[in-house]
């Protein structure tokens, strides 16, 4: 490297690439104009100065108003946190099993779908969402809100008793929100407006879902039933899954999917990526149905068993129904049975036995085989089969806790038929059910028809989806190199 030449007296002005390590900061700061001067330097150096005098105001501040944090509050907390780090995750493996058993000209949409609803669902959420279902009760057990926003706020009591801070709680919040709006995606796949579905999902997260969830999570009217869904077979998945099955029979089957009433095969293009996301969410459900706990104490690996052994019935159970009944084992089948078995213990992961709980998912798994025919035969076209999964095992789900349920944390109110419990818990679960069918039935008829009306309707042109909607509406492909199918 040559060097121009210079006089003794201006050798502290060398080029930055031969300083040190100590002399470059500062040299790359006077060679910025306005930090040539001592005087420049001087103020500069006060900001690092009042930043850490800030700073420990704030944590002098902090620490006279709570307590020191206990082990508890530590480890509820981490917990917690950890476990949304896995929900949030699942929108990744939604993405994946919905964009590889779709069509590869539809999978910058699907995509596109899946990362930006998150975004949505945890802005409407933490708008309004948030508030209105764990909110103060403004009509006793069924409508609550304290105002838009949360309040942040650590209290002394919250680190006294180890609970949990209201930030932390708000994430874990929005990640089933998100849930709840990402498997509407699957549904009205491949011939859905994005901005429409958009402005749906916004609707969803911010005021569906959450006045829904409060009905039990917020000991709404359903809770003082008795009403079981310990970590949201109805409230996240069938509420899910009821706003897709409008936005699909309000959208019609895709093009080519029914030929003189029969269902046609449309296969999906990439099994390895739908495989990849339902090992994914699998993981994502550790978060899901353990981080429901609230808590990090002995049940939470109870809770991680359940939930495993629920997903291995159903993958067993969907693949044996499905080599039965085609002759040949269906690596989808297999997919949607370990989703049906995980969505089928969802609600009741901390009332089964273990054994129960294999026995859901298997039930579940046989279920979900069955649902994706029937909904063909009525006419319902579901690309991924997201309402067999999520509606149809999120009741199972729900109400196989009324059959078997045990109560295994509780004091015996959880009882199921089959263990002594008698009918009631049957019947207040499939009330709740019921009930959950029924809201999103009618509230996502509303959304779906009045979105339809003002955007001149929520179904892209003829045109645009036998091209591919990912030129359509993104003017991109997610394979430029291959051409799409």
């Amino acid at each position: 490297m040559t060097t121009a030449m210079q006089t003794p007296t201006r050798r502290s002005r060398s080029k930055l690439q031969e300083a040190s390590l100590a002399d470059g900061p500062l040299l790359l700061l006077r060679s910025i104009r306005g930090f040539s001067s001592n005087r420049s330097m001087l103020w500069l150096a006060t900001v690092p100065l009042a930043l850490f005098g800030l700073g420990v105001f704030n944590l002098s501040a902090h620490a006279n108003e709570l307590p020191e944090l206990n082990a508890a509050f530590l480890a509820n907390n981490l917990w917690l946190l950890i476990a949304t780090i896995l929900v949030i995750f699942m929108n990744a493996g939604f993405a994946m099993v919905e964009a590889g058993m779709c069509r590869s000209k539809n999978a910058v949409n699907i995509l596109a779908k899946n990362l930006f609803v998150f975004a949505l669902a945890v802005t409407s959420y933490w708008f309004i969402g948030y508030s209105l279902m764990y909110g103060g009760s403004l009509i006793d057990g069924w409508l609550f809100f304290n105002g838009l926003f949360f309040d942040p706020t650590v209290t002394p009591e919250t680190v006294a008793d180890g609970g949990l801070v209201p930030t932390v709680d708000f994430l874990f919040q929005a990640a089933f929100a998100g849930t709840a709006a990402t498997i509407v995606s699957g549904l009205v796949a491949e011939r859905v407006k994005f901005g429409e579905f958009v402005v749906f999902a916004l609707i969803l997260t911010a005021f569906i879902y959450p006045i829904a969830g409060s009905w039990k999570w917020n000991g709404g009217w359903l809770d003082s039933l008795g009403f079981i869904d310990f970590a949201g077979s109805s409230i996240v998945h069938s509420v899910g899954a009821w706003a897709g099955l409008v936005g699909a029979m309000l959208l019609g089957p895709r093009i080519g999917k029914f030929k003189e009433g029969k269902p046609q095969a449309m296969p999906g293009h990439n099994m390895s990526i739908a495989t990849l996301g339902a090992l994914i969410l699998w993981i994502g459900w550790y978060g899901f149905n353990p981080g429901s706990q609230l808590a990090m104490d002995q049940w939470v690996p109870y809770v991680a068993v359940t939930t495993t052994l629920a997903a291995a019935g159903g993958a067993i159970g969907s693949t044996v129904v499905s080599t039965m009944t085609s002759g040949k084992p269906d690596l989808t089948m297999t997919i949607n049975g370990i989703l049906a078995g995980l969505v089928s213990i969802t609600a009741g992961c901390g009332d089964m036995t273990l054994t129960g709980s294999w026995l859901a998912g298997l039930v579940g798994g046989v279920i979900v085989v069955f649902a994706v025919g029937a909904l063909d035969a009525a006419g319902i076209d579901d690309p991924v089969g997201a309402f067999s999964v999520h509606g149809v095992c999120g009741v199972w789900g729900t109400l196989v806790i009324g059959l078997w349920g045990t109560a295994v944390q509780g004091d015996g109110s959880g009882l199921g038929l089959f263990n002594g419990g008698g009918i009631n818990l049957l019947l207040v679960q499939a009330l709740g059910a019921g009930v959950y069918a029924l809201w999103s039935l009618i509230t996502c008829w509303i959304a779906w028809s009045v979105i339809g009306g003002l955007f001149g309707g929520i179904r892209v042109s003829e045109s645009e989806e036998i091209q591919g909607l990912d030129i359509g509406e993104h003017g991109m492909e997610a394979y430029p190199d291959f051409a799409s199918r």
